[in-house]
């Protein structure tokens, strides 16, 4: 299974940055899937890495630090043309997200970038 690949198109805030640290010192490595909606919106969530199986049709989108960043490669088509940065804002995390029950969460900010 030949892994998608989009490096360069994530980064991110140094607040998420020390956020990440956080989390994973109580959860170990971990990784972020980009939701493509429903239930949490666009949430960047965040999974312990053995916990989270990536499937064929995800797009890695770059990494942070160690941690990778992931998306659905539909969701990658109609993102292709922005850059993501993960960010932290106050609030609850998706559900199912390492960041939920912390009082702050993970946020996608984007900006769009030049078509080639």
């Amino acid at each position: 299974m030949a892994e998608k690949v989009s490096l360069g198109k994530v980064s991110s805030t140094p607040e998420a940055e020390a956020f990440l640290a956080e989390i994973i010192a109580d959860h170990g490595p971990v990784l972020f899937h980009q939701s493509g909606g429903c239930c949490d919106g666009s949430s960047p969530m965040c999974y312990p890495r053995s916990d989270f199986i990536v499937g064929d049709q995800d797009v890695l989108l770059g990494m942070i630090g160690e941690t990778p960043v992931y998306i659905s490669a539909s969701q990658f088509e109609v993102w292709k043309h922005t850059d993501l940065i993960i960010d932290v804002v106050p609030g609850r995390g998706g559900m199912f997200s390492l960041d939920n029950g912390r009082e702050k969460r993970f946020l996608t900010r984007s900006t769009i970038c030049a078509v080639p």
